[in-house]
């Protein structure tokens, strides 16, 4: 289906009878044409309800700034809803940050140009220099910014706050290993997705796959959450495993993470970009 024709209607709202008929009712009336429908009730009984909606939009009788402001007055008041509406078409600008490891930052730049990812990338932002090339490859502006220790972090901050405001509408952490401070996280609440190498919350912090090779597990992991001011604590959007062995090494596990890691940040970034996730308080449901 073409992208100029696809919009996305996401809803969170408490949970009460009539909450399906009166979203479809109203598309149906406006002559939308519903393709993807998904919900999800935590109790039936006063709990909370989240849904999310693909329609086809040739037929409406409303322009865009009219369907919204009649859903709100016919539909979302009435039912106290939280809702968003986007369209497919509009691209959102992706910005990249990484740190001397180029394996994830690699993968998203790769589906981007094969057009996996439905985003933009105004820029790679790293703390070394060693993406530059990569980055050069694909077309996308590099921006080195130093960040080696603690007292770097506000002129770091600073200076990507100045390249990335009014470019960028969100930001992935693939692989930066730097901790982002609590106002720079707060300009950009659950819009920043990072990916963990681990099976978050076991081993979070630094160095987990040291921390698994230690503990002789049989499981490894990869994270991809959203970016709080709690180190590793935000609301996770997806997470894989591989089983390993004692027989397995620390590189091993590592070599088989970054495999792992890949994956599921490009599998998080790409359920971003299509609106498939709502954030309720510290947890996620993602409609994939």
């Amino acid at each position: 289906m073409s992208e100029d024709r696809t919009a996305r209607l996401l809803i969170r709202c408490a949970d009460r009878p009539g909450i399906v008929a009166a979203v479809s009712g109203f598309l149906y009336r406006h002559g939308a044409n519903i393709t993807e429908l998904d919900q999800h009730s935590t109790d039936p009984s006063g709990g909370r309800f989240f849904m999310r909606l693909e329609f086809q939009t040739p037929g409406m009788d409303l322009a865009r700034e009219s369907l919204a402001r009649a859903f709100e007055d016919e539909v979302a008041q009435r039912l106290s809803m939280d809702w968003r509406l986007s369209y497919a078409a509009q691209r959102p600008r992706m910005a990249i940050l990484a740190s001397a490891q180029d394996h994830a930052a690699l993968e998203l730049l790769w589906r981007h140009s094969r057009g996996e990812l439905k985003v933009e990338i105004p820029c790679l932002i790293s703390n070394h220099d060693t993406l530059r090339a990569a980055a050069a490859s694909f077309g996308v502006p590099f921006h080195h910014v130093p960040w080696q220790d603690a007292g770097q972090r506000a002129a770091a901050e600073a200076r990507m706050t100045e390249l990335l405001e009014g470019r960028a509408d969100f930001l992935v952490l693939a692989r930066y290993m730097r901790i982002l401070s609590a106002e720079f996280v707060a300009r950009w609440p659950n819009r920043i997705i990072n990916i963990h190498h681990s099976f978050l919350p076991a081993f979070a912090g630094a160095d987990p796959y040291r921390q698994a090779h230690e503990r002789g597990v049989k499981i490894i992991g990869a994270t991809a959450h959203y970016v709080t001011a709690a180190l590793d604590e935000g609301p996770i959007i997806e997470q894989d495993t591989a089983r390993v062995s004692h027989s397995d090494e620390l590189d091993a596990l590592r070599r088989l993470g970054r495999d792992l890691e890949r994956q599921v940040l490009a599998r998080a970034v790409r359920w971003h970009v299509e609106d498939r996730i709502i954030v309720d308080g510290n947890k996620t449901i993602v409609f994939a």
